[in-house]
């Protein structure tokens, strides 16, 4: 029977634990250190070593760690006790750098997101360059305080696309990943997306969930879980929505922290070197996109973001942002880049085949 990741309800960070696996630095050396074979000599074996990048077509904003949630995988260690939020300042050079160049999708992710203080402002500003916006929302969020419950409304003037974190279509599952009522107050959530018409067939505001394993094991078939979760849902709950994105999850921060202390750190690692697919190596979303850390540091992806590992360009900031420079870049890898590249691959758009 697979195992489920169990939940402390400690509701602060691995990081305020002081817990050695909360620096980057810890992570990058354990990840090394074993003589499991490494990332860049299967990449190598596929032709694809060194990987670049092809042009930037997602931008993604990581707008702060500070988070309502303490969730039991969170690649991002994030929580209430984080205080690392994005400036206005900082979110004006990402503006500016928008404007240098014809990138039309901008994905802001936290944490969460909603709890930067100019979340509203950057959301506006965006919608006035005409840009699709993407809000990776965790719902709880919503509920969470009178401030946020007019979100939906808010999403949808701006026509921006929700995706939303859903571990599991019962509660039992959901709560033991991110923690006790969670399902109740998403499933409402959800609920009042879908009154003004997000998830809806006949609608244009798109609503997508992201479905991650509640253990050490890769994901089941995308399409077969979409067809699940929406049977269900609908079923017990009468709520639709687009998409759901499968997602792997990659051996960093706290989701390494319970392969460690589980015991399953190698097996699991091995399963991920064992599922390695080119094609889906070939997909992965660090070819397409530029992360964007709190602080204006740039990164291949989110998990190159959290691992501390920067672009390989002489220009490392958004301050000093080039598209050009940016393109065709050498990507950044290390043991984590399995996660992605396992089985039918793992974007935060889900499958990358």
């Amino acid at each position: 029977m697979k195992s489920e990741v169990n939940t402390v309800n400690n509701n602060i960070s691995s990081l305020a634990q002081a817990k050695p696996l909360a620096s980057p630095a810890v992570q990058i050396d354990f990840l090394n250190s074993d003589d499991l074979i490494k990332f860049e000599t299967k990449l190598e074996s596929s032709a694809l070593y060194p990987l670049v990048s092809s042009d930037i077509d997602i931008f993604q904003v990581n707008l702060g760690k500070m988070c309502n949630q303490v969730c039991k995988h969170c690649h991002v260690d994030a929580g209430p006790d984080r205080k690392e939020i994005m400036t206005k300042e900082t979110m004006q050079l990402c503006l500016d750098a928008l404007d240098s160049c014809n990138i039309s999708t901008v994905d802001l992710t936290g944490g969460a997101p909603e709890m930067n203080p100019n979340f509203r402002w950057f959301i506006e500003e965006l919608s006035q360059r005409g840009k699709h916006i993407i809000v990776r929302c965790n719902l709880t969020i919503i509920l969470a305080n009178n401030k946020y419950h007019d979100l939906p409304d808010f999403f949808a003037k701006h026509k921006v696309e929700v995706v939303s974190s859903l571990p599991h279509f019962s509660a039992k599952r959901t709560d033991s990943q991110r923690g006790k009522g969670v399902f109740e107050k998403s499933i409402e959530a959800l609920q009042m997306l879908n009154a003004i018409g997000y998830g809806k067939a006949d609608s244009e505001l798109r609503l997508n969930l992201v479905y991650n394993p509640s253990g050490a094991f890769l994901p089941d078939d995308q399409k077969g879980l979409e067809n699940e979760f929406k049977r269900r849902l609908k079923n017990n709950f009468d709520i639709d929505f687009n998409e759901l994105f499968a997602i792997t999850n990659l051996p960093i921060s706290r989701f390494l922290e319970y392969l460690v202390d589980t015991e399953k750190y190698e097996d699991y690692m091995q399963e991920l070197i064992d599922a390695y697919n080119p094609e889906a190596a070939k997909g992965v979303m660090c070819r397409n996109t530029i992360s964007i850390g709190w602080d204006g540091f740039l990164y291949d992806c989110d998990f190159n973001q959290m691992l501390d590992l920067k672009v390989n360009t002489a220009s490392q900031h958004i301050r000093d942002f080039n598209a050009e420079d940016l393109h065709s870049r050498e990507i950044i890898v290390n043991q984590h880049c399995f996660g992605c590249t396992a089985g039918s691959g793992s974007s935060c758009g889900g499958t990358t085949t």
